[in-house]
This record gives structure tokens, sequence and C-alpha cells, in this order.
């Protein structure tokens, strides 16, 4: 039954798979968008004190970076996981994917209670560094010490998850978030509205609904009897699997908390301007992430897809799939931009009842969400890197064009021209030059990849899967193997 979830994707159409593949991620990275949207609309709309609302919508949105960040370098652990299963996947190799399988589920456990300890214990020094609001501090420091007490379940979800997808199978995690989120919406009403808490019920709810995702994502590698199995006896850390993973997934890991670090200034710059725009940010940000994260269930998908291809060393579907997710995103793109831009005002009016507040936030969806194309086409090119092994390379390419662009542009240009607009248009601006960098890169990497696996080894002889021969050459080396032929059988 559970092979009836996974999906070859080294054979077939690569659009229709692609697709079929993408359509539940970016369902997945939607719907916990909603989620999260219903959390900070719970609170504006419910929270106890009114007077209090916009400063309990801040205290949420301003730790997202720092989240990301600390937890940023595992999450990244769990891409090495996701490419290595992936690769088992197209050169069949079951043993193996048995013992990466077992490694990641104990790792990502060890990692959870990690991050349990740095973010429990250090959340306030953390928000001070990066001046939070003397108003919304002690709300942030509450949220996220109840955050980072479900961490080793959230890792646990990340990883199980990790492995479900390079399997091909897309559809049961998405279905573990729809049932894990439908609680957090329940649980949210009942200690916001009920219970009168603020951000310490959201912050419960967010953890009861991982423990469900985590719970019913670890039943599923137990059922399974394909790539994806977990098998008690491969619970432990195997040296070489760990060290493979991290060789992919800590470059993915350093580039998400790189990112995260250049987005800890910027809000840190957002934080200046007082309460109010960062009330306004942080809404913004809500519906720019509905955007983003459906482009980020195409650039995950291409991740499987070039993985299991190079696997089985189908190069001319790597090439291919590279374009078809670049066609992908941008359609996904204009589709949901349509939507949400004519519709800003009644979005972000739902959040807040304060008119400055949602004029502010629409200036910056306006603007962010015009020129997302640019930060999906940069995340696509990204995850095509990491699924042929290139994690390194894709991690300073965002280093580079996205990270430290980004710091200098807070460094020289915010401080000639600080304004909230300036602050803004930092996005933009780096995912166009890390586009361009990518660029640069990818078609010497492809041409290089297919001149690797082109060459076939056959009686002696270099085949080639092109016609690299002339037709002479051909006929020569036809009648070398000829001649080899009639040996052997004498």
């Amino acid at each position: 039954m559970a092979k009836s979830y996974e999906m070859n994707l080294s054979e077939g159409s690569i659009v229709k798979k692609l697709i079929i593949y993408a359509l539940p991620l970016m369902a997945t990275n939607v719907l916990q968008l909603l989620f999260n949207a219903t959390d900070v609309a719970i609170l504006g709309a419910f929270v106890a004190d009114p007077t209090l609302a916009d400063a309990a919508v801040a205290a949420v949105g301003s730790t997202g970076a720092l989240i990301n960040l600390i937890v940023g370098l595992f999450v990244g652990l769990s891409i090495g996981v996701n490419v290595l299963v992936a690769r088992c996947v197209g050169a069949n190799d079951k043993a193996r994917s048995g013992r990466i399988v077992g490694t990641a589920v104990l790792f990502g456990a060890l990692v959870g209670c990690f991050l349990l300890l740095v973010g429990f214990f250090g959340a306030r020094t953390f928000l001070e560094w990066m001046d939070c609001d003397e108003e919304v501090i002690g709300m942030a420091t509450k949220y996220l010490k109840i955050y980072f007490l479900g961490m080793p379940i959230m890792m646990l979800y990340n990883f199980a998850a990790s492995v479900l997808r390079a399997v091909g199978d897309t559809v049961r995690p998405l279905i573990y978030l729809v049932l894990g989120g439908v609680l957090n919406v329940g649980l949210n009403i009942f200690f916001v509205v009920v219970l009168k808490k603020d951000v310490e019920g959201v912050a419960i709810a967010t953890v009861a609904a991982q423990l469900l995702s985590a719970i019913l994502a670890m039943i599923a590698l137990r059922k399974s009897d394909g790539f994806s199995r977990l098998e008690w006896k491969n619970v432990r850390l195997d040296k070489r699997e760990l060290i493979e993973m991290a060789r992919i997934g800590v470059p993915a890991g350093l580039q998400s908390c790189m990112f995260s670090l250049a987005n800890v200034l910027i809000q840190s710059s957002v934080n200046s301007f007082g309460k109010t725009v960062m009330a306004a940010n942080t809404i913004s940000q809500q519906f720019e992430g509905f955007i983003w994260n459906a482009m980020a269930g195409v650039s995950a998908a291409s991740i499987a897809f070039i993985s299991q291809n190079l696997g089985a060393e189908k190069i001319d579907r790597v090439r291919k799939t590279t374009f078809y997710a670049l066609l992908v995103v941008s359609i996904v793109w204009a589709a949901i931009t349509a939507v949400v831009l004519p519709l800003r005002y009644f979005f972000c009016g739902i959040m807040s009842d304060s008119e400055e507040v949602v004029a502010l936030a629409c200036r910056r969806l306006s603007m962010i969400a015009l020129s997302y194309i640019l930060g999906g086409w940069m995340d696509v090119l990204g995850s095509v890197l990491r699924g042929l092994g290139k994690s390194t390379v894709a991690m300073l390419i965002c280093l580079v064009g996205s990270c430290l662009f980004r710091i200098v542009w807070l460094k020289t240009v915010f401080r000639l021209y600080p304004t909230i607009e300036t602050v803004w248009w930092v996005f933009p601006v780096s995912w166009l030059l890390t586009v361009v960098i990518y660029a640069f890169v990818y078609f010497p990497l492809m041409r290089r990849i297919e001149r690797q696996y082109a060459p076939k080894k056959e009686n002696g002889h270099t085949m080639y899967e092109t016609n690299t021969y002339s037709v002479d050459e051909t006929k020569e080396i036809n009648e070398e193997n000829e001649e080899n032929i009639i040996k052997n059988e004498e």
C-alpha cells in the first residue's frame, strides 16, 4: 500500500510528473502560511486587550527571521537526506536508502534537543541583539521559549517529510500538515478566544500541531516497504552516510542561515521604525509568503527530480527538468500575484484595524510581489545545483549575491537614504544579482556533467550516447569490435 504513494521521477513525462509532484508541495507550503496567517489574524482580532493587538502581531512577526536563522542550518541537513534518498531511488539501492533513513531520524531527534536548549535559554538575548522594540520583546520572548520547547518533534517531522518526498511521495506530508493545521486553528481559537491567552496560546497550538504531524510521518516511515522504510536496526548514526548527508546538507543549511542572518539585520532595520512599521511588515510578509512558498514547492520538486535522474544517469532529463521548473515557477508566480495584488487592501485589512498599518503593508506587498519572479528563479536554480551535488557552490553564490550584498546595501544605500522603502528594495535587487550568477555557473556545469556521464566502455573502446564520431571513425570502431567478438568466440 505504501508503494502506491511513491513516484519514479526518472521515467515518463517530466512536465506531468513535475506538476503532480509539486502541487502537493505547493499546497503544503501555502497551507502552512495560511495556518500561520490564521495565528496572526486571531491574535489581531481576538486578543483580550485590544490595545495590545498590534504589539502581539509584531511580537510573532519579529521572531520569524531569528527562528529561521537558528533552525536553518539543521533543516538544511534534511535537504541532504532528500538528495541522497532520491539518488538511491534512481540507482535502485534500497539497502543504502535504509541506512540513510535510520541515520536521518536519529540525527533529527538529537538536533531538535540541541535547538531546544539553545532557543529556550537564549531567546531574550537573541531578541535584544536584534534591537526588538521594548513594547514587544516580552511577548516575543514568551513566544520563542514555547516554540523551541517543541523543536525535537519539529525536526523529526522535517527529516521524515524529506524522506517521503525523496521517494516521490508529496501527498502524505500534505495530509499530515492539513490534519496538524486544523488542530492548530482549533487550539488557537481555544487558547486565545476562550482562555484569553495571547502569544503563548498561539505557540502552544503550533507545537501541538507539529506533534500530530510528526507522529503521522513516523508511522508512515515504519509502515513503508519501499525506499522510505524505517527499520529500528538502522536507527543509528552511520558515519559514512552522515558525512555524505552533511556534505550536501550543511552548505544548504549555512545558506539558509546566511539568508536569515541578512534578514535578521533587515528586521533590525525595520524594527528601528517602530511597532507600526513592524506590524505592517509582518502583515505583508504573511501574504508574500503565499507567493514565495507556492514557488518553493516547485524548487523543492526540482531537487528530487534532479537527484533521481542523476542517480539514474539520465542527464538529458536533468537539463529538461531545469527548464520546465523555471517555466512552471513563472506560471505559479503570475497566477498567485494576479489574485493577491488586486485584493491586497482587503487581505491586509483582515489583520489590522489601523489604516496606517494597512497602507504600509500594501505598499510593501506591491513592491515585493511584483518582483518575486526573480526570487522564484533564484530558488529553482539553487535547488538544481544542490540536486547535482553542488551544494557548496550554491551556498557561495547565495552568500555573495544575496547575503553579503544585503548587508552591504544596509551599510551603504540605507544609510544614505534611511527610509523603509530603501530597506524593502534590497530584496528584488539581490534576487536579480543572484539569478545572474547562478546562470553563469549552471550552463558550464551542465556541459561538464554531460561529458562526465557520456562515455560508455564497450569492448575496450569508448562509446558515446551522443553521436560524437565521424562516419569513418564509427566504421573503424565497429570493425574493431567485430574482430574482438570473433577472437572472444575462438
